[in-house]
């Protein structure tokens, strides 16, 4: 069945639009975008980040959750694979109120977007903290952390290996990569 979405539309018009659909959508730059289903190895991956953060983050300060829409730029919302927001004041919110941290798992579709047009958009977010890309094929992370000079670097710092750990120094954690990739099957 061919499913026809509207082509552009605003970003409240996306959220009523976007809620409830069983496929995964972006609002970018006005265009609605279908994004690809994640594999396996991606949805263990984003599962083992998400419990990670949660289990290392004060729960009074932080609130650890998966493809909560974030506002980027008029006309723009995204929606990585995990958000460390601020707490929800209000129920039913769609959007991150001021996500600190930002992690995305690469699908071979989307590294070109994550790694550039995503980076580009996330790291002008003034609440971000950090962000984080890991590789569902190898252990390999790319992560940007807020410097002392409240600037990102210019580029990643690029991570890998078994007893690879991604310190989120800000934050005052650690993401060992034994657990970031724990239970996936590499071919």
């Amino acid at each position: 069945m061919n499913i026809q979405h509207p082509a552009r539309m605003d970003q409240a018009a996306f959220l009523t639009w976007v809620q409830g659909r069983e496929e995964r959508y972006e609002l970018d730059r006005g265009r609605v975008v279908m994004m690809t289903g994640g594999s396996r190895e991606h949805w263990r991956i984003g599962f083992n980040i998400a419990r990670a953060l949660d289990d290392r983050l004060d729960a009074s300060r932080y609130m650890v959750v998966p493809e909560l829409g974030i506002d980027v730029a008029p006309g723009s919302i995204r929606f990585p694979d995990v958000v460390v927001d601020v707490p929800a004041e209000t129920r039913g919110d769609l959007k991150a109120r001021a996500p600190i941290l930002i992690a995305e798992v690469l699908s071979p579709s989307s590294e070109r977007v994550d790694l550039g047009d995503k980076a580009a958009e996330y790291l002008k977010l003034p609440s971000l903290i950090a962000y984080l890309v890991f590789a569902q094929d190898e252990m390999k992370a790319w992560v940007w952390t807020r410097g002392p000079n409240d600037e990102f670097p210019p580029g990643p710092e690029v991570l890998e290996g078994q007893d690879t750990i991604a310190r989120i120094e800000p934050l005052e954690i650690e993401l060992p990569f034994v657990e970031i990739y724990d239970r996936v099957r590499f071919s």
